[in-house]
């Protein structure tokens, strides 16, 4: 045994000892407190001094007039109101219902963020408790509880907080639908996942990917079950089930957009705008104002929403094609603007109010976020590399590539390194289903930006999942039971 095994021995064998037995709903209770409380804090703080900024304008702007009755609309400033859909109604209306019942304050926003984020480190304890120990699933819980990024997100009037906390419930729930026969978990998942999809388009990628991890796990023989329980248990039906709520919940906002709109839109019409700013090589792979990068000659004289975000697709297309080459280049700067310095919290804080957070604050938080991500990352390459399974001479050299990567300046080649050990370890996943989720989501959030354009705050749909990807290694400690729903004090 070498002196850093022997270590790492001493020092997990205390930790070990430390809440022996079962998962309980006592510990998710408490870990579930914390968070709320740092979350509450937060926005004590932040409530009178960080008004919405960037597109948290938007949303906050269009929540107040959905709360008015006034629908997805937008005033514009000579008096014409037109009908919109350029960003996704889910947030805004969510928080739209809350102003109409407590009044038309960010602070209400914000305690809605804090909620929903306590409950998903409720749900990251559960879903950890799925595939380790008990000290591990609290270990996982209280890394999200305290994750800086997620915590000094909450007075954001942003989506990358809330599709977070809705992706590790939805995790929960399909974990739970894995373990029974029946459709109920199902009907749930799909509205949860349809909500989802309402707050952030993207979400479709992952929604069968749920749905084939719901699949039900606790069967016998299939010759001895019968054809229909089969049939309801497979990971397609699930997969189809899911999907088919979830776009179920989307399709009386499409059947508006093809109304309203001129043009049948999913969800919201900026998917156009967004790839057109993927091709702009002057950007470097992040974002950049259209009238920076130049609107295509042939959109200049196109007006309605939809037609403007059709013809920027159009126009991205034409330029992938003529410069495929040159679009493909961008992908490693784009991976870098996601992944490198996930600091979202930093510079929203710093757009909101100038004057009270400055440039040296904003320096010093997106080094802590940065400096905590990076640890978290580095965990989950440790725990992929020591998990048993075939290549450990493969992994093991991923993982070292992966780690020595997060010591430089470029962290996108650790998130690469941490896929490349999930496919090797496909099995283990197969057995630990909250981490194959977390892989996925991770995958997802490469795949959509290496197409689009990258930037700090779209790493954080992953944050409570990454609290998971840390406690991989421990996965090696058995396989607990399905943990209980009594309360137990």
């Amino acid at each position: 045994m070498t002196d850093f095994a022997r270590w790492v021995s001493r020092v997990r064998s205390p930790i070990e000892r430390l809440l022996p037995g079962s998962a309980r709903w006592f510990d998710a209770l408490v870990l579930g407190s914390v968070g709320l409380g740092l979350r509450l804090i937060t926005v004590f703080w932040a409530a009178s001094r960080f008004p919405p900024a960037a597109d948290g304008t938007f949303y906050d702007t269009v929540a107040r007039r959905i709360a008015a009755g006034e629908g997805y609309t937008w005033l514009w400033p000579d008096g014409a109101v037109t009908y919109a859909a350029h960003y996704p109604v889910g947030y805004p209306a969510l928080i739209a219902a809350l102003y109409a019942v407590f009044g038309p304050s960010p602070a209400v926003a914000m305690l809605f963020n804090a909620a929903l984020g306590a409950g998903a480190v409720v749900a990251t304890y559960w879903l950890g408790a799925e595939f380790c120990a008990r000290r591990w699933a609290c270990a996982g819980a209280l890394l999200t509880a305290v994750h800086p990024s997620l915590v000094l997100y909450t007075p954001a009037i942003m989506t990358e907080g809330v599709t977070a906390a809705l992706y590790v419930i939805a995790t929960w729930v399909a974990c739970r639908w894995a373990r029974a026969a029946g459709l109920g978990w199902g009907w749930l998942l799909g509205l949860i996942l349809g909500a989802t999809l309402l707050v952030r388009p993207q979400s479709l990628l992952l929604v069968p990917v749920l749905g084939v991890v719901a699949a039900y796990g606790n069967r016998g023989p299939d010759r001895a079950r019968p054809r229909a329980e089969r049939i309801l248990s497979s990971f397609w039906f699930r997969a189809v089930m899911v999907t088919g709520v979830a776009l179920a919940v989307c399709a009386p906002w499409t059947a508006r957009n093809c109304q309203r709109m001129g043009r049948c839109v999913l969800v919201s019409a900026n998917g156009g705008w967004n790839l057109l700013i993927g091709t702009a090589e002057q950007a470097k792979g992040a974002w950049i104002a259209l009238t920076d990068m130049g609107v295509p000659v042939e959109c200049r004289e196109v007006f309605e929403e939809a037609r403007k975000d059709a013809c920027f697709g159009d126009a991205a297309l034409r330029r992938i094609v003529e410069r495929p080459g040159a679009w493909l280049a961008l992908v490693p700067s784009k991976w870098g603007a996601t992944f490198d310095y996930p600091a979202a919290p930093a510079h929203y804080l710093r757009m909101s109010n100038p004057t009270l957070f400055s440039h040296a604050d904003e320096q010093q938080l997106v080094v802590l976020e940065t400096v905590f991500s990076r640890c978290l990352l580095a965990l989950a390459l440790l725990g992929f590399a020591r998990l048993p399974g075939p290549a450990r001479r493969i992994r093991g050299l991923l993982g070292v590539f992966g780690i020595a990567s997060l010591a430089s300046p470029f962290a996108w080649p650790a998130v690469l390194c941490l896929l490349a050990l999930g496919l090797l370890q496909w099995r283990a996943l197969t057995a630990a289903r909250p981490l194959a989720v977390a892989l996925s989501a991770l995958a997802l959030t490469a795949l959509i930006h290496a197409v689009f354009f990258g930037a700090g705050r779209y790493a954080l749909v992953g944050g409570y999942l990454a609290g998971l990807l840390a406690m991989a290694g421990s996965a090696t400690r058995g396989h607990p039971a399905p943990p209980s729903t009594k309360v137990a004090v």
